[in-house]
């Protein structure tokens, strides 16, 4: 029993990363429809933005929203230099320049950091806590309790606030938004930035027990559009789920067959719900009159 609470509460901590991640995809999406590739690299900016700092003597109460304000930024940049430049181009076309820009930032992770693996002690320590048998890492609940406070601030931003509104609009019809007087450019920016921050927050709380390096964004961005698509594109509550049940299912397939398959058991699933629920366990179902 103390066997399966700890592969329980491994998965949850890796999934509560995987569902922040996911919640980045989906406030882009929600804003433009486009699927962001290179969300996996901010959550490296994060994670080694901080390693870097923490290095360099800077108290982790500063060098953590530095960190998430460095990872906001260059979303922002991505916007202003590679996306809004694209103007009214095709999704597959924008699609394209997020994984241009993922590799672009890959590369210039490596110059400005180095190729070494990075961690930093947890927020809260790093002696392990006992429940019920099984240990937990004090950085675990860090990670679990970011995520939430993620989803529940996505939640309401996207469904009470002017601004939160004005995406959604975006996303569903960006000429018709601009008609009523909202400001798609600047809900675009606005939502690249949040993604990005959101991004960058995952990795500056993941790094004490996942560590980082430069080359890590790419399967983080496939783990996060996983758990998108598991839960439903474009859906807060998808995303947090979608991530769990990752987490959980890579966790359990490592810990009862193998860790080699665990990849491969979460993306057999993935592709299960696709086919027979292709909307995702979240999503709505959408119809279109042609």
């Amino acid at each position: 029993m103390s066997e399966l609470l700890q592969f329980l509460i491994s998965g949850v901590t890796v999934g509560a990363i995987y569902a922040a991640i996911a919640l980045g995809f989906t406030l882009i999406y929600n804003a433009s429809g486009v699927v962001n590739f290179a969300q996996g690299e901010f959550v490296v900016i994060g994670g080694m933005t901080a390693a870097a700092l923490i290095a360099a003597g800077v108290p982790v109460i500063l060098a953590a929203p530095i960190a998430v304000v460095a990872g906001t930024l260059v979303g922002i940049l991505l916007y202003r230099l590679a996306i809004r430049p694209a103007g009214q181009a095709p999704l597959v076309t924008l699609i394209i320049i997020t994984i241009g820009a993922s590799i672009f930032l890959r590369g210039a992770m490596q110059a400005v950091f180095d190729k070494q693996i990075h961690r930093y002690d947890g927020f809260s320590g790093d002696a392990p806590l006992r429940v019920g048998g099984a240990t937990i890492l004090p950085q675990s609940l860090w990670i679990v309790g970011g995520s939430i406070a993620v989803f529940a601030f996505l939640a309401w931003f996207l469904n009470r606030t002017r601004a939160g509104r004005g995406i959604k609009a975006t996303a569903s019809n960006r000429m018709a938004a601009a008609l009523v007087g909202i400001n798609t450019g600047r809900a675009m920016n606005l939502s690249f930035a949040l993604s990005a921050g959101i991004g960058a927050l995952a990795g500056v709380l993941a790094t004490p027990v996942t560590f980082t390096s430069y080359d890590v964004g790419v399967l983080m961005a496939l783990k996060g559009f996983s758990a998108t698509m598991l839960g439903g594109v474009g859906s807060p509550l998808g995303a947090l789920a979608g991530g769990l049940l990752i987490g959980l299912i890579e966790a359990l397939t490592a810990g009862y067959i193998s860790s080699d398959y665990k990849d491969a058991a979460a993306f057999i699933v993935i592709l299960l719900v696709l086919f027979l629920r292709p909307q995702g366990l979240f999503g709505a179902r959408i119809v279109e009159r042609v």
